[in-house]
């Protein structure tokens, strides 16, 4: 195991610049899925008592007035 992950270690670990960009790559990969994956949940779980969901009641259209 530790000879497959060798070439991957070299290559990601070894040059601090590299190393940076997959730590800030990794980072903002994770905020976009956290972030997603939040709010899919707190949609799901709130459904029908968001302002999305019943903006239509309240708001007239032009034709209507």
């Amino acid at each position: 195991m530790a000879t497959a992950a060798r070439p991957l270690y070299n290559f990601l670990v070894r040059r601090n610049y590299i190393f940076l960009g997959v730590i800030f790559a990794g980072a903002f990969g994770f905020e976009m899925a956290f972030d997603t994956i939040s709010d899919r949940i707190w949609d799901n779980i709130n459904k029908g008592r968001q302002w999305k969901d019943i903006r239509a009641k309240y708001i007239q259209s032009e034709d209507d007035e």
